[in-house]
């Protein structure tokens, strides 16, 4: 290899080691991106509809999410901040509600196979954690709520994505062509075609999540309804947003009306649990192939495999962009490395 060759190689491996020492920027860099992609979206949606100019379709978008989200606020956190409030008063007796009624089923259970209680110093260390169970409990509760005091990076840090996310929004082929600058002359055409295709790839993605998540949002909303469960509208809000992160959202989403109904009835409890299983079924089997048929195609392992790589590396902001930095990945692979490096190198070799 000549200097000049040694020379370029040696700037790469420095870049990457810079990244990879900023990645925690990088990653915080690349949601804002995804937020300037959605708002571009809308953007464009709003532009098509309405036929105006980017400026006033842009300040249509802001006004539009902003009262979207000012009347989620108000219809959903009070509620949903006083019952749970009232969940964590009654938590503790919830836990001995349900260590009780393990201990009846083993009581119930050892009657029936050995005809005595054999199980009876299980049961004995049970009851000692019933006796402590309330104030265990609160204890736990009070070092996480002593946890929630600990948010201000976070607040700065979702400040950055959306300042950063607006500004991308305002002026999005001038942003896009400061990257396109930083690779050599000859690939600037080509790089630009990619990343043109990854947000393309990026839109249909956030359109798809949009409505499969407003389907799990109403679906579980129908059925906490039916079961008589509290606080209705948080807990079918929190099912569709919680659905944006595939495997794991859904557990998450459950913990919350389980709990709530547990305080009324435990079979209320397993009903709510039997009701997310089949939204979550019908989710994953009906309504995602049917919205996504058009759009973007990501096989579940490799999901998996991604929320787990980039937790990994990214931490929990990882978890939150890992489908959107696989839809991104997988445009990336498909154009460069596949088209640009393997194909013409297959080509060449069965030249004669």
């Amino acid at each position: 290899m000549k200097f000049g060759q040694w020379l370029g190689l040696i700037a790469c491996a420095a870049v990457l080691l810079l990244l990879w020492s900023l990645r925690d920027v990088v990653i915080h860099l690349f949601a804002a991106v995804v937020l300037a992609m959605a708002l571009c979206t809308t953007v464009g949606v709003v532009r098509e509809r309405v036929g105006c100019s980017r400026p006033l379709a842009l300040l249509i978008s802001l006004a539009g999410l902003v009262l979207v989200v000012a009347v989620a606020i108000a219809a959903v956190v009070p509620p949903f901040v006083g019952q749970f409030q009232q969940l964590l008063l009654q938590l503790p007796v919830a836990a001995d509600k349900a260590i009780t009624l393990l201990r009846q089923g083993m009581d119930l259970s050892s009657h029936m196979i050995y005809g005595q209680e054999a199980l009876h110093w299980l049961r004995q260390g049970m009851g000692e954690t019933s006796n402590g169970g309330a104030s265990a409990v609160g204890q736990s509760l009070r070092s996480l709520l002593g946890l929630a005091g600990n948010l201000g990076s976070g607040l700065v840090q979702l400040l950055f994505v959306v300042a950063v996310a607006l500004m991308i929004a305002v002026q999005p082929t001038a942003y896009r062509e400061v990257v396109v600058l930083l690779v050599p002359s000859f690939y600037r055409r080509r790089l630009r075609q990619v990343l043109l295709h990854c947000g393309d790839a990026l839109s249909s993605w956030m359109g798809g999540v949009l409505i499969s998540s407003l389907c799990v949002a109403v679906l579980a909303g129908i059925g906490l309804s039916l079961l008589g469960v509290k606080l209705v509208v948080a807990n079918a809000l929190l099912a569709g947003l919680l659905n944006i992160i595939p495997n794991v959202g859904p557990t998450l989403s459950t913990i919350f009306p389980m709990s709530v109904a547990l305080l009324a009835s435990p079979w209320k409890a397993l009903a709510v649990l039997g009701l997310y299983v089949v939204v979550q079924h019908l989710e994953s089997y009906v309504i995602t192939p049917s919205v996504m048929h058009h759009q973007v195609k990501l096989l579940p392992g490799l999901t998996l495999a991604a929320q787990f790589v980039f937790t990994v590396l990214f931490g929990p902001v990882g978890l939150l962009l890992a489908l959107p930095l696989a839809v991104c990945l997988q445009v990336v692979i498909r154009e460069v490395l596949i088209h640009d490096v393997l194909d013409p190198w297959r080509q060449q070799r069965l030249t004669p």
